[in-house]
């Protein structure tokens, strides 16, 4: 571990992110056009007509990675500035996986107003918005009072990369337990932004029987402690702890510490369910022990050394790639959803060579071991991107005429196995 530490810090040294020059300015020509005098006519084109900085500025290949630091990760509130390194890190993983560059933003700021004012007043800079690793239950109303405000994308994945994901995973384990979500007992440990956002999701699919825990058990109807997102969750119910809302359960989101899961609680969980145990970097019961007790379960981890790892970079540069592509002014919750079908859909489509090769596993198929794609597989961006941007164009919120989605996945494509990121966007649909 010393090692992997030590590895870790030199990898961090002088950061991880630097501004990349896109035209050349090596002569006196390519100086007076970069900047005094040339400069002055996109300058003017704008002023006449402001979606024009699509066009001549890169707006339209920008998000800004906007964190204060109030819940970074598994750290908690270590504030913004020792949270840093977590966002640069998003801005590595937008620019590797969807070509989209991001710009880290760190507020030293608690106050919901404030920063809502602040984001809206530098938002013209941006394409989008994804507000990063901020607490419940303030990011819920930062999120939705600032896409209100301004008309560029907004999402604070922390939310809704976790719901999107693990839609996905649910959907096909549920095709393989021969199972309907209308009819699933789902319980989730973790009432914050991610299991409150999970819920709601479910919800979506069609799920009525949804059991959220916070830090002081079952949220029932009972609890007079509970803020009005917990509070839209409180169901009628004689369960009060974890082991008791676990028994006969078909699906279990873990969103909260390491091992709080016993093997004597899964061994009372439904027939073919399904865990996501997403604790890191100790789930609340690894794969193995839910083995040892239950092989007909479906498990899934936060971690990559284990199967069906559940991965936020399966969603959000994807989601921001085809929202900025399509010239989106929100994330709505159809293009959410459209996000984790295609997801779904892609665990279902031959694994790629390159895929099996990373994971040295050259059987690799859709199954109990594989129900989510992993984060390596380049047709991720192909078809989250593309059905993001149909959902956007279905939605209305771009000012697209048509929508080609066929042409669109053929230029992802380019990008990926051609351009080799060499293009900053796709640009058009």
């Amino acid at each position: 571990m010393d090692k992997f530490k030590n590895e870790c810090l030199e990898y961090h040294i002088d950061g991880k992110t630097a501004t990349k020059i896109t035209k050349p300015c090596k002569t006196q020509e390519e100086l007076s056009m970069a900047y005094s005098p040339g400069v002055a006519y996109p300058c003017l084109e704008i002023e006449k007509d402001p979606s024009l900085a699509y066009k001549y500025t890169n707006k339209g290949n920008t998000v800004a990675v906007i964190s204060n630091g109030t819940a970074v990760l598994g750290l908690g509130d270590i504030g913004g500035l020792a949270g840093k390194p977590v966002m640069e890190g998003k801005a590595v993983l937008f620019k590797s996986f969807a070509n989209v560059d991001a710009v880290d933003v760190i507020l030293n700021i608690q106050d919901i107003d404030a920063i809502v004012e602040t984001c809206a007043a530098i938002s013209d800079t941006y394409g989008g918005i994804n507000l990063e690793d901020i607490k419940a239950p303030e990011c819920f109303e930062i999120e939705r009072k600032l896409q209100e405000r301004i008309d560029i994308p907004v999402m604070h994945d922390d939310q809704h990369g976790t719901a999107i994901i693990t839609s996905a995973g649910l959907l096909n384990a549920l095709e393989l337990s021969n199972k309907k979500i209308e009819d699933i007992k789902i319980v989730i440990i973790g009432a914050g932004a991610a299991g409150i956002a999970s819920a709601k999701m479910y919800k979506q699919l069609g799920a009525t029987n949804i059991t959220l825990l916070d830090s002081k058990g079952v949220i029932h109807s009972g609890r007079d402690d509970l803020n009005k997102y917990k509070r839209e969750f409180a169901i009628d119910t004689e369960d009060r702890t974890l082991e008791d809302a676990l028994k006969n359960a078909d699906m279990m989101l873990g969103l909260s510490s390491a091992n709080i899961v016993s093997p004597e609680m899964v061994k009372t969980m439904a027939h073919n369910a399904i865990i996501f145990a997403c604790a890191n970097p100790t789930p609340e019961i690894t794969p193995d022990r839910v083995e040892a007790v239950r092989p007909d379960i479906i498990v899934g981890t936060g971690r990559s050394d284990y199967p069906n790892q559940v991965n936020n970079v399966l969603g959000f540069p994807f989601i921001f790639r085809g929202a900025l592509d399509a010239g989106a002014k929100k994330i709505t919750e159809n293009m959410k959803m459209a996000a984790a079908k295609a997801l779904a859909a892609l665990a279902k489509e031959p694994v790629p060579y390159y895929v099996k090769a990373i994971y040295n596993d050259p059987d690799l198929v859709y199954g109990k071991k594989h129900i989510i794609p992993t984060p390596f597989s380049k047709e991720a961006l192909v078809w989250v991107a593309s059905a993001v941007a149909e959902a956007a164009f279905k939605d209305g919120v771009t000012n697209m005429k048509t929508c080609n989605t066929e042409e669109y996945r053929e230029k992802l494509r380019k990008m990926i196995y051609v351009d080799q990121h060499e293009s900053s966007s796709v640009k058009e649909i």
